[in-house]
């Protein structure tokens, strides 16, 4: 194993995971006597709340996903390393990583920040993800993004009606931020998009519908504006199908028990996993090493200040943190990537560390047709106002004043219907969706169990 020098005596701040727990720590010390590595498998920082955004055909990758070579070129004492970190040894203070070419490597360490993330949760039924993918990454995405815009050009070849109203429906498990923002977009690419663009089909008639066992979408955001995300979801087409539980999915579509114990069958041939979220495998490893604890999502529980317990140089920030029920937003994420930060520059000063005071800025979310719902330290705003709210914090967090720019005018443009970011062929539709999904290919149906519909949190 090749160790990493030591070209400086100054302290040494390792961050593993360039999202926004990463991304913001590593800025908070733009100023400070320190030297960062940081460690990322990925070579983007990638703004998660626009994903479905890319999958729709609004933004491309490269606008919500910069390079992190980019992102920190001019602050000379951050390193971007592009490698998988495999393991932690904190007697030694190392983090083991592997390179793309496979070669092994140890970055040592004064401070260790780790804010690796989350992925997608199928509460253990893993084998349905290819029927019903998640959408966390840029690649998940636009794999989504060619089964929606490819279910039309598969429907517009369809002779039979029966299958035709099956590319035509889409179902999206998980009625959270994530759910409601791509069915509100699905219904407006239909309507707005594609109905000009084919003679052979009315895009129009496609059905979206929203599956959660819940009793209304975004229920985190209250009654008042959960009803109004509700009445311009149904406005625009969406169909909503609360307190309804998946209990399997298969290649023709998916099983749905009501609240009353009924199970029917509901034939689509896209479906999107959006209900629920499962902490890095990293957060195992590095309780493991350190005798700490996790909950049942896998995210580690630390102490007050998001130190592990006996380890207050190792930081675990963002939604791999577990404290005081914080939810695994964007929000935590940053703040605690800015608190761990500061306590390193406040330990270097002398000064005693604090304790995470997390300030609970609200939620947002863009429901479709120029129209948002957003809860701002207790102002709740909807419609076309919410909207201009959400405009403006996307604007303020999105990284990079060009990737600013350019979205603002994607927006523009896709509100007037235009969706210029959608390239695929008929080879990227083939292998976007299994041999098994296309009929008379044999699939097999998945059984899920009861909470396989919980609320996402996101």
């Amino acid at each position: 194993m090749k160790p990493t020098p030591d070209a400086t005596p100054t302290h040494r701040v390792v961050i593993v995971g360039g999202g926004f727990a990463g991304l913001f720590a590593a800025r908070r010390l733009r100023r400070a006597p320190v030297s960062v590595t940081l460690v990322d498998r990925s070579a983007n920082h990638v703004f998660q709340p626009m994903l479905y955004q890319c999958a729709t055909g609004i933004v491309s990758p490269a606008d919500i996903a910069p390079a992190l070579r980019a992102v920190f070129a001019r602050q000379r004492n951050v390193v971007v390393h592009l490698a998988e970190v495999t393991g932690f040894d904190l007697d030694r203070r190392l983090v083991h990583a592997r390179m793309p070419i496979g070669e092994e490597m140890a970055f040592g360490y004064d401070s260790l920040i780790v804010g690796a993330g989350a992925g997608t949760s199928y509460f253990g039924h893993d084998e349905i993800a290819p029927y019903a993918p998640g959408m966390k990454t840029v690649e998940d995405a636009e794999s989504i993004g060619r089964r929606i815009f490819g279910a039309f050009e598969v429907a517009a070849e369809t002779a039979d009606p029966e299958e035709r109203d099956a590319w035509l429906t889409f179902a999206i498990i998980g009625a959270g931020p994530t759910g409601v923002e791509l069915a509100g977009q699905i219904r407006h690419v239909a309507t707005h998009t594609l109905r000009r663009e084919f003679t052979s089909l009315d895009p129009t008639c496609c059905r979206v519908l929203i599956f959660d066992g819940g009793k209304e979408p975004l229920a985190t955001f209250g009654d008042q504006l959960a009803s109004r995300a509700a009445d311009t979801l149904q406005s625009m087409g969406v169909e909503l199908r609360m307190g309804r539980r998946v209990t399997a999915v298969d290649a023709s579509g998916l099983d749905v028990r009501s609240a009353e114990g009924e199970v029917s069958h509901v034939a689509a041939r896209t479906v999107v996993w959006a209900a629920g979220v499962a902490a890095s495998p990293l957060g195992r490893k590095l309780a493991d090493c350190s005798n700490a604890e996790t909950d049942r999502s896998g995210r580690v529980k630390v102490l007050p200040d998001c130190t592990l317990p006996g380890r207050p140089e190792v930081f675990v920030v963002g939604d791999l943190m577990s404290l005081d029920g914080l939810p695994g937003v964007a929000e935590v994420a940053m703040q605690s990537g800015m608190h761990a930060a500061d306590t390193i520059k406040a330990r270097q000063r002398g000064r005693p560390p604090r304790q995470f005071h997390y300030v609970d800025l609200g939620s947002m979310a863009y429901v479709g047709a120029g129209r948002a719902v957003v809860d701002f330290r207790g102002l709740k705003l909807s419609g076309h106002l919410g909207a201009l709210m959400w405009l403006f914090v996307h604007i303020v967090f999105l990284t990079g004043f060009q990737n600013r720019i350019v979205a603002v005018f994607s927006w523009i443009v896709a509100l007037g219907g235009s969706r210029r970011n959608r390239v695929f062929t008929a080879a990227d539709l083939s292998s976007a969706v299994p041999s098994s999904q296309i009929p008379g290919q044999g699939a097999g149906q998945h059984h899920m169990e009861d909470d396989s519909t919980q609320q996402e949190r996101d």
